[in-house]
């Protein structure tokens, strides 16, 4: 019997990790990524490639605020197809990592650690109405609050499949080598 999401503690893993190289562009699936610090994952959409540190935008939106990396269970890609008959893929959910076995919400204002990354879990990633109009009608209400997580990342380094996500202790970061220079 599967685990239902609010039972899982983890550390999770993950399974899959897709980029898209322009905002519209189809994802594709990647066997690892290499985070920069404040600046995302190399090759994504969401990579902030311009000079200095990335604008912190605010306010409400899909522009407001930053986004390195997005997160999202695939137990709630699961329950989506289960309790509401709609089947969305890792590659069509948008999001950069996805994971099994590890509850992301609680990831909010936490740092955890993926492969040698290290990211802080930002704010809750809800599903757009967009992703709806492209997917099916239902799609919102059947992701609500389980629309995944956007982080940032802290300290840089390579995220592969099957990579743990280790939730760190407040305050804490582990003692590995620095990431090399990006």
């Amino acid at each position: 019997m599967a685990l239902e999401p609010q039972q899982l503690t983890g550390p999770g893993r993950i399974t899959s990790l897709y980029l898209a190289s322009r905002a519209g562009d189809p994802t594709f699936r990647v066997a690892q990524a290499r985070a920069v610090t404040g600046r995302g994952l190399v090759g994504d959409r969401n990579y902030w490639a311009g000079e200095g540190p990335r604008p912190r935008r605010r306010g409400a939106g899909r522009a407001s605020g930053i986004c390195d990396v997005s997160l999202i269970e695939a137990e709630a890609l699961d329950a989506l197809d289960r309790e509401h008959g709609i089947t969305l893929t890792p590659a069509e959910c948008r999001r950069n990592l996805i994971s099994r076995g590890i509850r992301l919400n609680p990831l909010v204002d936490q740092e955890f650690q993926i492969g040698t990354a290290v990211l802080r879990g930002l704010r809750l990633s809800e599903p757009c109405a967009r992703l709806e109009q492209l997917v099916r009608p239902g799609l919102i209400r059947g992701l609500l609050h389980r629309g995944g997580l956007r982080a940032e990342v802290v300290r840089g380094g390579i995220i592969q499949l099957g990579d743990q996500i280790l939730p760190l202790p407040h305050g804490t970061r582990p003692l590995l080598a620095p990431a090399a220079p990006a």
